[in-house]
């Protein structure tokens, strides 16, 4: 289902914008529809009253949980099942955070990553999108949603893009608190851009893992060959438009991109920058040939970096006691091993290409 299919049965309900409005926050937010100051058979026209039941059970079925899964950490991964029988994940995090999926599998087939393996299934819909929001806030409060889970959010932009409208209007989340994750893709850097104040305009969250471009499309098979610096810049740009800084996420991963030669190359391309490096320690994954760098060489490389002027932060992976690698659950679920045979290869000295 999409948001403006959904508009649209409302209008043809009788809803103006505001009888709308009032239906979608209720189910962004997660709220008995009959909460407000007025009663709804004062306010909202009889066919849309006769018919709010019915629609109430066919937004709730857009998203349903099928299992839940408790961190030590306060994160809950969710196993979302959806109303064709596919299921994605979602991911509660600590402090009113939420991860939702934009895909039923995902085409870049980032190696290290569970849902890169199995490839892209089908799209979401907007409103399945906004149904994962709906769906956690049955659960717990969410102030914040990222974009990262399953699937690439460039490759379903318009879905995306309605999906976050109404998160950051009807939803009622700050618009810097919505988080587009991309690992690049040229169709959303421009339409991001025309994006005007008023609008909602979601932070901005690039997946860069290495600033060699070689090693990068070797992580990274199917995503855009945009060179990492270009990719640095079409982030700063948004920076400076929006006002937030760009969020690069970094999987830090043994023996493959925690080298010294990285630690020089992001100090060289984000030193003086707007924005924030997230270096993430791998969340292993049983079948797939990588593990997590020691402690203090993680820790080690964030020193290093804000020493060198890129603000960085070490974020502890979430969840690692419940599978929370993206689209672990779900494999899991779907009982599909997958073959990693012949994936350990990699190159781990690239010379940095100016």
């Amino acid at each position: 289902m999409l948001i403006q299919q959904l508009r649209d049965r409302l209008t043809g309900l009788g809803a103006n914008p505001d009888h709308a409005r009032h239906v979608l926050r209720c189910w962004a937010q997660a709220r008995p529809q009959e909460s407000g100051r007025q009663r709804i058979e004062h306010y909202l026209p009889q066919a849309l009253r006769n018919a709010l039941p019915g629609l109430v059970d066919e937004l709730a079925g857009l998203a349903r949980l099928r299992s839940r899964h408790v961190g030590a950490d306060g994160s809950e991964r969710l196993l979302v099942g959806l109303a064709d029988g596919q299921s994605v994940e979602s991911v509660l995090l600590p402090r009113g955070g939420l991860c939702v999926s934009s895909q039923v599998g995902c085409a870049v087939g980032c190696v290290f990553c569970m849902t890169g393996q199995g490839g892209l299934l089908r799209q979401l819909g907007s409103a399945e999108i906004v149904a994962q929001l709906a769906l956690a806030r049955t659960l717990r409060a969410v102030d914040k949603v990222v974009l990262m889970g399953m699937g690439e959010p460039a490759h379903n932009l318009d879905n995306v893009m309605e999906a976050i409208d109404l998160m950051g209007r009807e939803g009622a989340l700050g618009h810097k608190n919505i988080v587009f994750s991309t690992v690049g893709d040229e169709r959303a850097f421009e339409r991001l851009l025309a994006l005007r104040p008023g609008q909602v305009r979601p932070a901005l969250a690039l997946s860069l893992h290495s600033t060699q471009p070689a090693l990068r499309a070797q992580l990274l098979p199917r995503a855009p060959r945009i060179d990492p610096g270009e990719l640095v810049a079409l982030g700063e740009r948004y920076a400076r438009a929006t006002g937030y800084p760009i969020q690069f996420q970094w999987t830090l991963i043994d023996g493959v991109n925690d080298g010294d030669d990285e630690v020089e190359g992001i100090a060289r391309l984000l030193a003086g920058k707007l924005a924030l490096m997230n270096l993430i320690p791998y969340n292993r994954v049983d079948g797939l040939a990588f593990e997590r760098p020691a402690a203090e060489r993680a820790a080690s490389i964030a020193r290093r970096l804000n020493a060198r002027g890129v603000l960085t932060k070490l974020r502890q992976s979430a969840g690692q006691d419940v599978d929370a690698g993206c689209g672990q659950l779900r494999a899991r679920s779907q009982e599909r091993p997958f073959d990693t045979s012949g994936r350990t290869e990699w190159i781990t000295s690239v010379p940095f290409d100016t």
